[in-house]
């Protein structure tokens, strides 16, 4: 088990935002969390990363309490953040910005590494590298956002709404990438709006509503679940 979050709490001021969410993630997986815009999704990545505190509960990543840890300690510890909405650095070239999510590496050597694994995997940034992030495409500028956080080579790569405002060809590009990620054996928690693409490419999944998680299971068995089909796939049921 390289992730376990553990009947956690989250409050904002009188919101509970995440009431009791418990759940697992194995080695070697995507998991995703589905669920409608409130409902807490992004709330439980900024915990697992440390940007935000929980009131109550556990995060377990590899056996060790990261819980109340800061967000550059659970980065160093293995875990990558692609946050919503990209957040690129529009005034740095795509090298720097990439190079700036190499900031924990040891080593220029390893840091070259890394590069060229990246470029391997998103090759249109390798033809671009020289070129400032803010004149990217939408498309471009969330692959460079996801070579960031693979910058560090991640046990964990956490991703918030990667296909957020992308054309449905682009959609189709940066799901593939991931799966191409997760092939390459990093592990992936994916939350995403597009429940449709989303449960397609994940081995399991987590549905969350209004801050607690409704149903889990394997991907496929939540995809064929008429509840689920008609709530986020909006598919007309019976």
């Amino acid at each position: 088990m390289i992730l376990q979050v553990e009947n956690l709490n989250v409050n904002y001021g009188g919101i509970h935002a995440l009431k009791d969410v418990s759940l697992e993630v194995e080695e070697g997986e995507i998991v995703t969390i589905i669920g409608a815009n409130g409902a807490g999704k992004s709330s439980l990545l900024k915990t697992i990363s440390g940007i935000v505190k929980p009131s109550s509960g556990k995060i377990i990543f590899m056996g060790q309490d990261i819980t109340r840890k800061n967000p550059d300690a659970v980065a160093a510890l293995g875990i990558a953040h692609v946050p919503e909405g990209r957040k690129m650095f529009a005034n740095l070239t795509v090298l720097e910005n990439l190079e700036v999510g190499a900031f924990l590496v040891q080593g220029q050597s390893q840091v070259r590494r890394n590069l060229e694994m990246v470029y391997s995997v998103f090759p249109r940034l390798k033809e671009r590298s020289n070129q400032l992030a803010g004149t990217l495409s939408g498309g471009e500028q969330q692959m460079l956002a996801i070579a960031r956080g693979l910058m560090m080579r991640p046990k964990l790569l956490m991703m918030d709404e990667p296909s957020l405002g992308l054309a449905p060809v682009l959609v189709n590009a940066i799901f593939e990438k991931i799966r191409e990620i997760n092939r390459e054996g990093t592990t992936v928690l994916l939350v995403e709006q597009n429940a449709h693409k989303a449960l397609k490419i994940a081995h399991r999944a987590y549905v969350l509503e209004t801050g607690g998680i409704l149903i889990s299971g394997p991907a496929a068995q939540l995809a064929s679940n008429p509840m689920i089909q008609k709530a986020y796939l909006g598919k007309k049921v019976g």
